[in-house]
């Protein structure tokens, strides 16, 4: 059984807050702030994620007149450089015009509309259209038109490129279609005292998009909470506190930090269990600390599962079934072990101290700091345990997610053109580097349909990428459930989801309002001590 009612308003087991009071080495003061949303529900119309008029809508309130992150630095190093940012229906230039200028403009000839940019470009010296040859500067200023004498009315003041608003941050490059929106500075409020480590000092150690069967917030949501780690991820459940996360908002910005080392209260134990992993290997058997039930793996695309009373049955790594006297399965340990496995990972080891919470949280931040120290030095021994053990991310309005310090995910999720029932899911492994060390060039980037399995980009490693598989297994069935829902709208639970009424709530704002919403001046709060 999982744990429902507690007789109060939390989960039961220790709070997050608590657990970090007992961390070996203490957190920075910002993750221990509380910052929640007032109690309540919020419920969201199903059309809204997958009507045209709902997408259309987006389209005009939010994504033309919205702080974006379109690229990173690293994709246009060199003068020419010219990064071609889609979304939706839209589609936009970043250039390099110096090396210290950027600038961005709508990805259109101002003849007949032809794209200028058919893809990413190297060192560019114009923009040239490929249909009758109209061209302009790197700066946006008309270069040429053949014929001219054709167009009387063609001035190069009129037909210059018209500029997009480019803001930086982080070693990010963002655009804002509106001419009159506030500036990204504002946008973004106090972010940087969240990350000791300044994102100007990480680099794409790994890069994939992947195309998901979902509305873009389908996608988002499914990685804004642990809520759903219970029946998503049930391998989690011996040493991953899920329903005792810690969620907060601030500004344009939420966050949620999900603790390593106690079981999930759904499991009753106080201890962490690695008797999950029965083989002491993260891929070849895992035991559901809830039904009892081992799933072992045979061969790719084939489970075997062990019911408490001896009793087997044989299934895909989609759970269907093949033979034996047990006939169902839990589809997402199906998943996990009857999925495929990056080559090389096969025996993937899942031993861990399960002495106490705190004790495998001390064991596993030692060894990472270990890892780290030949590059750190000692700043390693000023790393916080939670920073080298629990899943800390943020979203940032619209739908970015950086996590936390020495976590490398980056998440971005987008529409996929105009099918508002289509997205793409964007991840990179920023990974930190220590001050003046220059980092090395950025990974390129691998592009996987909606039938290719996320392990066909193996960089990411079999453990992270096996998940975003388990997810999979709902993006679909998630979109196909909303077009039948029967009370015609979803419910998000007051605390464990406030990250998505968070993003609704703001949503809401930018898709009602007639101008672009400001935000609301926050006061600044001491900045956090950067990494040595």
């Amino acid at each position: 059984m999982v744990e429902t009612k507690t007789g109060h308003n939390r989960s039961n087991g220790i709070s997050y807050n608590d657990l970090l009071k007992g961390d070996a080495v203490p957190p920075p003061a910002v993750y221990l702030e509380d910052s929640p949303m007032e109690p309540g529900v919020t419920r969201v119309p199903v059309e809204s994620y997958y009507s045209k008029e709902a997408h259309d809508l987006e389209v005009e309130r939010l994504w033309k007149r919205v702080w974006q992150m379109a690229c990173h630095e690293s994709d246009i190093p060199n003068v020419g450089d010219t990064h071609v940012y889609d979304i939706a229906s839209l589609s936009y230039m970043v250039v390099r015009v110096s090396e210290d200028e950027v600038k961005a403009f709508p990805n259109a000839c101002l003849h007949r509309g032809r794209a200028l940019c058919d893809n990413h470009r190297k060192e560019l010296k114009v923009f040239r259209c490929a249909f009758h040859g109209w061209s302009w500067n790197l700066d946006g200023s008309l270069k040429e038109i053949p014929g001219h004498w054709d167009f009387p009315t063609v001035t190069e003041e009129e037909y210059a490129l018209q500029e997009v608003r480019v803001g930086h941050w982080g070693g990010f490059v963002f655009i804002n279609p509106d001419p009159d929106c506030e500036p990204l500075e504002d946008f973004l409020g106090d972010i940087d005292r969240h990350f000791r480590i300044p994102f100007e000092r990480r680099y794409k150690a790994a890069h994939l998009i992947k195309r998901l069967p979902c509305n873009w917030k389908v996608a988002q949501e499914a990685f804004m909470e642990s809520y759903h780690v219970v029946a998503t991820h049930p391998e989690l459940l011996g040493s991953f506190g899920d329903v005792n996360s810690k969620y907060d908002v601030f500004g344009n910005m939420s966050r949620a930090m999900s603790p390593s080392g106690p079981p999930s209260p759904h499991t009753g134990l106080e201890n962490p269990d690695m008797s999950v992993y029965p083989d002491g290997k993260a891929f070849q058997s895992v035991k559901h600390l809830l039904s009892g039930h081992v799933y072992r793996r045979i061969e790719d695309d084939l489970v075997e599962v062990t019911a408490p009373n001896g009793k087997t049955g044989r299934f895909t790594a989609a759970a269907e079934y093949i033979e034996g006297d047990v006939k169902s399965a839990d589809i997402q340990m199906c998943s996990w072990v009857g999925g495929k496995i990056c080559p090389g990972e096969e025996d993937t080891p899942m031993l861990y101290d399960t002495s106490s919470p705190h004790g495998f949280r001390r064991a596993n931040a030692k060894q990472r700091r270990e890892q780290l120290r030949p590059a750190f030095g000692d700043y390693v021994d000023t790393i916080s345990d939670a920073d080298l053990n629990d899943s800390i991310y943020y979203s940032v309005f619209p739908n970015i997610s950086p996590w936390a310090d020495f976590n490398p995910i980056f998440y971005r999720f987008r529409p996929d053109g105009d099918n508002p029932e289509q997205s793409l899911h964007e991840v990179m492994y920023m990974i930190p580097v220590p001050e003046g060390v220059e980092p090395p060039p950025p990974a390129k980037c691998t592009f996987l349909d909606i039938d290719d399995d996320y392990t066909l980009a193996p960089e990411f490693g079999s453990r992270l990428l096996k998940i975003f598989n388990q997810d999979y297994v709902n993006h679909r069935m998630v979109q196909k459930g909303l077009h039948t829902h029967p009370k015609g709208e979803t419910i998000y639970a007051s605390y464990q989801e406030q990250k998505i009424r968070h993003f609704h709530e703001t949503l809401v704002k930018w898709l009602e309002a007639d101008e672009a919403p400001k935000t609301a001046a926050a006061p600044k709060k001491p900045a956090q001590r950067r990494a040595g």
